[in-house]
């Protein structure tokens, strides 16, 4: 079952959907982030899962701990994001893109750490 497809609009979802889904106690889904090693350690969604792009395109396979769950995936702006749920979904996952990305998950004036758990800022 796919949580998130919806007829005429294609895989995406804003950043306010992506944490509604995302957070809480019993999240519905994975934030995942796919976005290379030091834009990570900048700065990231508390919460967030690391599988960068160039890994997954390499054939890497995701972290054990989000497989078989629906994934929210995010990059910096949303492009990088849009080619991983393609990946993704040929692989069979249940994916969607977060619009705008860390830019817009910022912008919202949502939470960033970096890699200490500090305040952190998008590369």
């Amino acid at each position: 079952m796919f949580l998130f497809r919806r007829r005429g609009r294609g895989p995406r979802v804003s950043v306010g959907e992506a944490r509604t889904r995302t957070g809480g106690e019993r999240p519905a889904a994975v934030l995942l982030d796919v976005r290379e090693e030091a834009e990570w350690r900048t700065g990231h969604a508390p919460g967030a899962v690391h599988a960068p792009l160039t890994a997954l395109d390499g054939g890497a396979a995701l972290p054990a701990s989000v497989r078989g769950r629906p994934l929210v995936v995010i990059c910096r702006s949303g492009h990088r994001s849009q080619r991983a749920v393609r990946l993704l979904t040929e692989r069979g996952a249940d994916a969607v893109d977060v619009e705008g990305g860390m830019i817009a998950w910022a912008a919202a004036g949502l939470p960033v750490v970096d890699e200490r758990g500090d305040g952190g800022s998008i590369a």
